[in-house]
């Protein structure tokens, strides 16, 4: 990344027409429901600092705070709703006791959507994702049951969250060779702390046209330096009730080597006279799959801080001091492939320049 980013410098969203701002504002803390997000008035804080900026990537989920999250957001976006990009996801269990209330399946796909677009008070959903894998319904349901959506016009473009990138690649060559909407965006957790994106979902999306949108690029806030040794001993718990303490335990993000890792990046924040938080938003920032990482502030002020993250520059040794203190091994074939030996036997001397 080279110059200052702002957030009106809007980038395409995978292989569509669609600009979005390169921060996302995750709006999983509008709603005190859990017991660690924001009240209603902070919540509008964080909203309207975000758009004064020139923000418009608004990144939601049918059952955040229990659909707080979506009705608050059908408030605030009454007046500009056109103007901004919403995307919601299904998937996450509405009625308790009720099996097709969520999953991957048409009917919850479809229950799930018209619940959200009455919380939003919209018309339309921009960007609808599948939340999560549910190792249970078939590839083409849901791809079927996404073009309806987007050919009815209740969904302008649809992505993918959290699934194995077999699967995602298996959906993508389907789309396109029946004709039906294409994934133009992929909603994965990656940070300096969660890199094992990189062997196989970040290449998969970059290949086949999906727009990389990180969440938990802070990993729950390890990077920020606001836990310590001390919080190992902590449990999480099973559900996003509670404390984000027990959110990020449950997550697994709560780990020595995040801890380690978060160490470098105070060092490196110190040196640039920038916070924690700014420098490990700013790596993600670098990697050229990514479009628009979502940032999930509680409060303005920390909303303000995630924003100075658009303007970090790294020096080459800085950025060596990251990568070697986050690295991960690729694995098989990856590692395999890269070998110098390898590397011989299929070209030889040849200098062949291959796409990254």
């Amino acid at each position: 990344m080279s110059g200052a980013l702002t957030l009106d410098t809007y980038r395409l969203l995978g292989r569509s027409g669609l600009r979005v701002s390169p921060l996302s504002l995750g709006t999983m803390t509008f709603g005190a429901d859990w017991g660690w997000g924001a009240d209603k008035d902070e919540a509008r804080k964080i909203f309207d600092t975000y758009l004064d900026r020139g923000g418009n990537f608004i990144d939601t989920a049918s059952q955040y705070t229990n659909g707080t999250s979506e009705q608050l957001l059908g408030e605030f976006t009454a007046d500009n709703r056109e103007s901004l990009v919403l995307a919601t996801k299904y998937t996450m269990l509405r009625r308790p006791g009720d099996p097709n209330s969520g999953g991957n399946n048409r009917k919850s796909m479809f229950a799930s959507v018209e619940a959200s677009l009455r919380k939003l008070n919209t018309d339309y959903i921009d960007l609808l994702y599948l939340h999560a894998w549910d190792f249970m319904t078939p590839v083409d349901e849901i791809l079927r049951g996404m073009d309806d959506l987007v050919r009815s016009g209740k969904v302008l473009y649809v992505g993918i969250s959290d699934a194995p990138a077999w699967q995602v690649a298996r959906m993508q060559t389907i789309a396109d060779l029946r004709g039906w909407s294409p994934l133009i965006a992929l909603q994965i957790e990656y940070s300096l702390a969660e890199r094992t994106v990189e062997r196989d979902l970040i290449p998969m999306a970059r290949e086949l046209g999906l727009g990389v949108i990180p969440w938990s690029p802070l990993a729950g806030g390890v990077l920020t330096g606001k836990y310590t040794r001390a919080d190992l001993v902590h449990e999480g718990a099973g559900s996003p009730e509670g404390t984000r303490k027990d959110v990020v335990a449950a997550q697994g993000s709560l780990t020595e080597q995040a801890l380690d890792i978060a160490d470098v990046v105070k060092e490196v924040a110190a040196e640039l006279g920038k916070t924690p938080a700014q420098v490990a938003l700013a790596w993600t920032l670098r990697n050229p799959g990514v479009t628009s990482p979502i940032i999930g502030a509680r409060t303005a002020t920390q909303l303000e801080d995630n924003l100075g993250a658009l303007d970090v520059e790294f020096d080459a040794a800085q950025l060596i001091r990251l990568e070697q203190a986050s690295a991960i091994q690729l694995g098989f074939p990856h590692d395999m492939l890269a070998r110098p030996m390898t590397r011989n036997v299929i070209s030889g001397d040849l200098k062949v320049v291959g796409r990254s």
